[in-house]
């Protein structure tokens, strides 16, 4: 491309970057936004780095680097970022209802709206991969490889059940201190592992364990959390406790489940991924000045509305994109870092160069898919991070909903 066309894209970039600043309501807290977008981009990327599907013959199973290479622990550190994206739920969630009942919106109305925009791209999800199963299966597919690729591409729904439950319970967790549910987790960890108490105990801290940064994110909705000795309290004490339950309790190092293991941090959730997720929410109350300061840049500010935009669509496509390209891959015969056993630091530099293409794949799925979103509520869901923004409906802009 010449300079001229270079100069013309980042021209038409700034433009369009321009109308997304302008069209976003005044009070609208970048900073949320910003790392919702974190937590959303941190599971794609954790899941396309340690998720691998292996090529045995016909079969397709799967495996994870961190079987192999244990010492990569730290990079799940990075890429776990559901605590966060709690956080940011139970603080717009809380916001959300304080504001329809301020407005006299019945309970009913404000749930059924959330919950239907979670819904609808949900249905899309599985209806598309009913029909891949059965036609798999109809083809003559071995059943253990369907079930896996099912399995994978379903695996995000788990996360938006507990997220329904706890926007359901809002009202009951809007002024709960988040030291109740730590509390449930603690005890549930202690009678299972300290007292050899029954393991589908771990099931309860499905709930308790992500109601921890959700009512942190209430409270930081009832200004609780507005000083920032409140962050260095949570990432200090948080880093403290996660040190001592790996290096002293026998919990693993690794925040992300894998195959094989025979103890996981996050399935069932275990009080050592709580106790992460609090410093990872420390840190994210510490951040939040500086991302409201680097947004007021247009190109910025931009990138983070367009993947607002589509968050739930990114989700719950992303592993579909991984298995798409894995599968086409296949024609091409047994690929390094697609196909092949994760077991090797090579693996690990040939996987990153699959980056681009899975990103690509997600691409066309968002292409395909993300009307699924943008109407999830009956109605063009754009006013949730910027306004409409065309010269003849300037009213309607005015009156849209940014909650």
């Amino acid at each position: 491309m010449t300079d001229i066309g270079v100069r013309a894209v980042r021209k038409e970039v700034r433009r369009r970057a321009d109308r997304i600043g302008a069209a976003t309501p005044p009070g609208r807290d970048r900073a949320v936004d910003a790392l919702r977008a974190a937590a959303v981009l941190g599971v794609v990327l954790g899941h396309w780095l340690v998720s691998a599907l292996v090529s045995d013959g016909p079969t397709l199973r799967t495996a994870s680097p961190l079987q192999h290479m244990p010492w990569l622990a730290p990079i799940s550190w990075m890429f776990q970022t559901l605590a966060v994206f709690f956080l940011v739920g139970g603080h717009v969630a809380t916001r959300g209802h304080a504001s329809a009942r301020a407005r006299g919106v019945p309970y009913r109305q404000w749930l059924t709206g959330r919950l239907t925009r979670l819904g609808k791209p949900v249905v899309a999800v599985l209806g598309l991969w009913t029909v891949a199963a059965l036609a798999l299966l109809l083809s003559g597919a071995e059943f253990g490889t369907v079930r896996t690729l099912v399995k994978l591409a379903l695996s995000p729904l788990w996360f938006l059940l507990v997220f329904a439950g706890l926007t359901a319970a809002t009202p009951l967790l809007t002024r709960l201190n988040p030291l109740w549910p730590l509390a449930v987790v603690l005890h549930v960890d202690l009678l299972r592992f300290g007292l050899g108490g029954p393991s589908w105990l771990g099931w309860v801290n499905v709930a308790a364990a992500w109601a921890v940064p959700y009512t942190l994110g209430a409270a930081w909705t009832r200004g609780e959390l507005e000083r920032r000795r409140s962050g260095w309290v949570l990432l200090g004490a948080g880093a403290a406790a996660t040190a001592v339950l790996v290096a002293w309790a026998g919990y693993p190092a690794s925040m992300v489940g894998g195959p094989g293991e025979g103890m996981s941090n996050l399935d069932p959730p275990s009080l050592a991924v709580v106790t992460f997720g609090l410093a990872q929410c420390g840190l994210a109350l510490l951040l939040r000045e500086r991302l409201r300061h680097t947004l007021r840049r247009p190109v910025a500010w931009a990138a983070v509305a367009l993947v607002n935009l589509s968050a739930m669509t990114v989700f719950l496509w992303h592993q579909t994109a991984l298995m798409a390209t894995t599968a086409t891959g296949l024609l091409a015969g047994r690929l390094p870092g697609l196909h092949t056993p994760p077991d090797g630091l090579g693996w690990v530099g040939v996987r990153l160069l699959w980056l681009p293409v899975f990103a690509l794949a997600l691409a066309v799925c968002w292409a395909a898919f993300r009307s699924f979103e943008r109407h999830g509520g009956g109605r063009d869901r754009r006013a949730r991070v910027v306004r409409s923004h065309r010269p003849s409906d300037r009213g309607a802009a005015a009156k849209a909903r940014h909650v």
